[in-house]
């Protein structure tokens, strides 16, 4: 990648899990049950053809990860684990009196946190109550995020016989200096022991994670991430960019110095060489940072176009609705979104007092609903049209305005009535859609908000 590009576009910007993006909420006009009202006609309209998606954020970790952004809580009292499960339960069983219905579930995601941090036996209680009240459609999509240090085989075990085929290894970096500084040391010998578990025990698609921009990251850090690839050959892997958000996020992402994280240069120098391995390798890319091998289901989910984008990222599995539990977790309904308490205390208060533990949200205008369009479209398939009347927005020209310079560094190519992404822009993902972002055009933040979007 030519260098000048990477100074001009290498500005903080949205990942787009979300049309609108948090920040830019209408919070103030949520409530909820505005909220509920667009559950249920979302569960209507959609359940029974296509059924509903669950994600449950299972935030407990047993210590902290100096890169990581998510919603956790550290700590190594197990204890903790059954009082969430059954806080969890509850709410659930709100939602199921909201919607008077028998849920058909499609797809149930496991997010923390780390949810290889609950005991197998808690696990299979959760889901066991949860599967109680649902009907599971054939071809369901169950999958879970797992640390290789404390995941066990009867984790994987119990899981799969509960109906999930796919699991995520957190890996990050194979580097022992990054493994340090990040505060993750686990070695290849562990994620190797695991992978072979998983596949043995019949686990249909491994993923394995890796970050890129982590501190003291240098070439030779993705060389040996590369060969140890070449060497387990994961079903599929995703390359995140690492979000450097102290501001956001405080003392987790203190723990080392800005001048040891790779510069814009370096750090696209990074995922562009990963995806050359990749390449080399047989994976497929598919949106900004997940690659999978041709027999996994995740690339036939891209050749028939039906990759989604969500509050997960990238998925295969998609609905209308999706309902999402636990402190700090993103429910979206299609028509609004709502976030839970984040917080565990909070979250358990919320419930205590009898109802959903809600504490923000935004309800989608018709605008937004187009926009949101547009940008799966750019972030799934990496073009997009308004030819019909439903896409097309009055503001549409001024996109084409601001792409203008874009179009002039071969990023992007216009069509007669719509826009492509050329293989050059696809690093510049980000960047692009932040032209159709109207909300945050309009409302330009006084205090940084994002990561830089390279």
């Amino acid at each position: 990648m030519k260098g000048h590009l990477v100074g001009k576009y290498n500005i903080p910007g949205p990942r787009y899990t979300s049309y609108p993006t948090v920040p830019y909420w209408e919070t103030r006009t949520f409530t909820l049950e505005k909220w509920k009202e667009t559950l249920v006609r979302s569960f209507k309209e959609s359940n029974a053809e296509e059924g509903i998606n669950l994600y449950i954020h299972l935030p407990f970790c047993e210590s902290l990860c100096t890169f990581c952004a998510c919603n956790k809580h550290v700590t190594k009292r197990h204890e903790v684990e059954r009082p969430y499960i059954d806080y969890l339960i509850r709410e659930w069983n709100m939602y199921l009196e909201l919607l008077k219905g028998r849920p058909l579930l499609s797809g149930l995601h496991l997010g923390g946190g780390t949810p290889t941090f609950f005991k197998p036996k808690h696990l299979k209680y959760l889901l066991e109550s949860l599967f109680e009240t649902v009907d599971i459609y054939e071809n369901k999509t169950f999958s879970f995020e797992a640390h290789p240090n404390h995941t066990s085989f009867e984790h994987l075990q119990t899981l799969y016989d509960l109906g999930f085929r796919r699991v995520s290894f957190g890996v990050q970096d194979y580097d022992l200096k990054v493994q340090k500084a990040i505060h993750r040391i686990q070695s290849f010998e562990r994620v190797k022991l695991v992978s072979e578990w998983s596949q043995k025990i019949g686990y249909e698609s491994i993923c394995h994670e890796f970050v890129y921009g982590l501190p003291f990251q240098k070439m030779e850090s993705i060389e040996r991430v590369a060969e140890n690839i070449a060497l387990l050959r994961p079903d599929r892997v995703v390359n995140y960019s690492y979000a450097h958000v102290p501001w956001i996020k405080g003392l987790g992402q203190r723990g080392f110095d800005q001048a040891d994280l790779p510069s814009g240069l370096l750090k696209q120098a990074l995922s562009e060489r990963l995806r050359e391995h990749l390449t080399e390798m047989g994976y497929h890319q598919i949106g900004m940072d997940h690659f999978a091998l041709s027999h996994d289901s995740f690339y036939k989910s891209l050749v028939e176009t039906k990759i989604h984008r969500n509050f997960m990222g990238y998925t295969h599995s998609k609905t209308q609705l999706m309902i999402a539990l636990g402190a700090s977790a993103i429910s979206d309904s299609w028509y609004a979104f709502s976030q839970n308490f984040r917080d565990v205390k909070s979250y358990y208060q919320a419930l205590d007092k009898g109802d959903l533990p809600v504490f923000r949200g935004h309800i989608l205008t018709q605008k937004d609903l187009i926009i949101r369009r547009h940008i799966l479209n750019l972030m799934c398939r990496l073009e997009t049209c308004w030819s019909k009347a439903s896409m097309y927005f009055d503001e549409i020209p001024k996109v084409l305005e601001r792409l203008e310079e874009m179009r002039n560094d071969a990023l992007v190519e216009f069509l007669q009535e719509g826009l492509r992404i050329t293989p050059a822009g696809h690093s510049f993902l980000r960047n692009i859609c932040m032209a159709f972002d109207l909300r945050l055009i309009r409302e330009q933040p006084q205090t940084r908000l994002f990561s830089m979007t390279i």
